[in-house]
């Protein structure tokens, strides 16, 4: 099995890492050359946007993206088999029980890594199904999506828990270098950069 983002093929908006427990906080688009074909655009779409707009209109299929748990898997390489060991919802917010006005934190889609629903009965699947239509028809809508058509020796950095991000299809060869940054990592450097240790550790 060929991994879709190894393909010329278009790609829609997605979060990568959905199925592993963390999943990386930053990633970087590097564009290293492109030759004898075009297209290949960029799309990112504001994840927590989208959830907030989701939550206005649609009240009940934010809830159901809140609560509802799935999980995701990878394994489209020869040996690798990775799934979390639990599931977790498509929107997390910082308070389950306050969902209709707490902060999103994490936004976690991928319609190609996303796992058989098990565990789940007839009704909870449909409730989620019918959530995920209204979720997509939202992430495709124009004022949702931005294009970016990368130039050789471009780099593009962002937020994996809150950008989702796709690409259009494209034709030649084109190299692209890409990079995960845990976001612990990337927010004890910010810490370490704007601030000295002893302010660090006061605020613990």
């Amino acid at each position: 099995m060929t991994i879709r983002a190894y393909t010329q093929l278009a790609l829609g908006a997605h979060n990568d890492n959905t199925y592993f427990t963390d999943p990386a906080g930053l990633q970087t688009f590097h564009l290293l050359s492109h030759i004898n074909g075009g297209g290949g655009a960029s799309l990112l779409v504001d994840g927590f946007r989208a959830a907030n707009i989701l939550r206005e209109e649609s009240p009940e299929a934010f809830r159901t993206l809140c609560h509802t748990k799935i999980r995701g898997h990878s394994s489209g390489n020869e040996g690798i088999a990775i799934m979390p060991d639990r599931a977790f919802p498509v929107i997390t917010v910082e308070s389950d029980a306050d969902w209709r006005r707490s902060e999103v934190t994490q936004i976690r889609w991928n319609n190609d890594d996303r796992a058989a629903m098990t565990g789940l009965d007839s009704s909870a699947i449909a409730d989620f199904y019918a959530a995920a239509r209204k979720w997509v028809e939202l992430l495709r809508q124009p004022h949702s999506e931005y294009w970016v058509q990368l130039k050789p020796g471009t780099a593009l950095t962002f937020d994996n828990w809150r950008v989702l991000h796709g690409r259009s299809a494209f034709t030649g060869e084109r190299e692209m270098c890409g990079a995960y940054t845990n976001m612990d990592d990337f927010t004890s450097r910010w810490k370490t950069l704007h601030f000295s240790k002893e302010d660090i550790l006061n605020a613990v």
